[in-house]
């Protein structure tokens, strides 16, 4: 059952209790700083919605555009990633089906093998071995071990389903691949969520996404889980180059397996969240003068879907130290200490000689568990506060007592009805009532005790 709506304060009075101690259930929607105390309850966003251009200006430094010129020059000959792709008739990517030879992919996964091997002795040298990383590498076995039945079956959907199409190459850089989620109706073109998996910029891989994908694709949409370099194999403008190219490869071939080139939405979830957000915003930044020619648009973007996001590092690296992702490896992950707030959407759209791209973002609606404790909620509330004082459209819906893998994880392993999927159902599919209000009853993957052992031992 979900919470009772409850209103939200912005600005309580100094006596009041702090929020943590405040009832927030969802959905919790934040608007423009009204005249009254508390906000209203809007419905989720449509595409529909129109954009208000004037923005409050917000001055957090002023070397963000010089940054994005400079930028732009350095990267001029990845921006049209279209370009850099390899022949789609001579088998590199799979032929004109996007699939993959059994020796085509043995040799992939050999290379893949060996490049992952190396690049994690690489980043122990980074880590060391300390008591923190073996009882979180302890906890991380138990809730592997916990949500195995689970992760049997999804694995099986995987590699053998006929609706799933592996590794299509959609870059010229390694790991430029995506795995694609067909829906087995094939009537018609189809909406499509784009998902950029997470990861802790580290171990983000397109398979994470597999879950989601065959929920989603059970409900006529399709899926792309793109895969990105991840560090050290690249830092954090790699990665959004990256995912940037594999949005550019969908925007302009999604037609050719059954999707509708004008119902694309974007989503990311933990890293990837933060990493689909800096692509989008670094995309509304060239579409506004600041950088050279680009291959996809953000227009083509029907709405951004974050799930348990970061979107300001500045106020985040603290914490992550604190939490094992030690600030020596986090700011070489980001290129250092001074580029933190050139790669945080937050900071980026505060920039008053940026103000002006905050009406070609698409409507931003932020999912998050309050009891996620490896990127607090408090990350996606900040960031729709933001956006909505610069005018631009944005929603937060808080679960309570969600953790930061119930969302992704655990509850669509429980089965029945999953409240966050249907949640983004109801945006995507919102043009069509009798599929939104037909809600589907998923079966059970795990025994619930495991799930609530696995709540317990979560390292996340």
């Amino acid at each position: 059952m979900p919470s009772q709506i409850l209103p939200f304060s912005y600005l309580p009075p100094p006596k009041s209790p702090p929020l943590a101690k405040q009832a927030m259930y969802k959905p919790l929607i934040y608007d423009d700083y009204p005249s009254t105390t508390t906000t209203t309850v809007k419905p989720l966003l449509s595409r529909a919605s129109t954009f208000n251009a004037s923005a409050l200006a917000t001055n957090c430094g002023g070397g963000l555009t010089a940054w994005y010129h400079n930028k732009r020059r350095r990267s001029n000959s990845d921006n049209n990633c279209l370009s850099a792709l390899p022949d789609r008739t001579n088998g590199t990517d799979g032929g004109d089906n996007g699939q993959q030879t059994i020796a085509q992919e043995v040799t992939h996964a050999a290379a893949e093998t060996f490049l992952l091997t190396r690049l994690c002795l690489k980043l122990l040298s980074y880590l060391g071995v300390g008591y923190r990383w073996i009882t979180r590498f302890m906890a991380l076995g138990c809730y592997a071990f916990l949500l195995m039945p689970g992760f049997i079956q999804v694995g099986y959907y995987y590699f053998f389903s006929p609706y799933v199409r592996r590794s299509i190459v959609y870059g010229a850089q390694p790991r430029n691949r995506f795995d694609l989620y067909l829906p087995k109706n094939s009537n018609g073109p189809k909406p499509v969520v784009a998902f950029v998996t997470g990861g802790a910029w580290i171990i983000g891989y397109k398979a994470w996404g597999s879950l989601l994908g065959q929920q989603l694709s059970e409900r006529d949409i399709i899926v792309a889980c793109i895969d990105y370099r991840n560090f050290p194999q690249g830092s954090i403008s790699d990665m959004v180059k990256d995912a940037s190219c594999g949005i550019s490869y969908i925007c302009n071939h999604i037609a050719e397996y059954g999707g509708d080139p004008n119902r694309i939405y974007l989503m990311g979830q933990s890293a990837g969240a933060h990493i689909a957000a800096c692509t989008l915003v670094d995309q509304v930044v060239k579409e506004s003068g600041e950088g050279d020619s680009v291959s996809w648009s953000s227009s083509q973007i029907n709405a951004y879907f974050g799930l348990s996001g970061g979107y300001n590092l500045l106020s985040l690296v603290d914490h992550f130290h604190s939490r094992g992702l030690y600030r020596s490896i986090f700011l070489s992950i980001m290129e250092g200490e001074e580029s933190l707030s050139q790669f945080s959407p937050e900071l980026v759209v505060q920039n008053p000689n940026l103000k002006h791209i905050i009406a070609r973002l698409p409507p931003i609606i932020l999912f998050h568990g309050t009891a996620d404790y490896s990127i607090p909620s408090d990350a996606s509330k900040s960031f729709a506060e933001t956006l909505q004082r610069l005018g631009g459209k944005a929603e937060v819906i808080l679960y309570e007592g969600k953790t930061h893998t119930d969302l992704f994880l655990q509850d669509p392993m429980r089965g029945g009805v999953d409240e966050m999927f249907e949640d983004i159902v109801s945006v995507v599919l919102g043009g069509d009532s009798e599929v939104v209000g037909k809600s589907v009853d998923r079966r059970r993957l795990v025994p619930e005790f495991m799930l609530k052992l696995a709540h317990w031992v979560s390292p996340f």
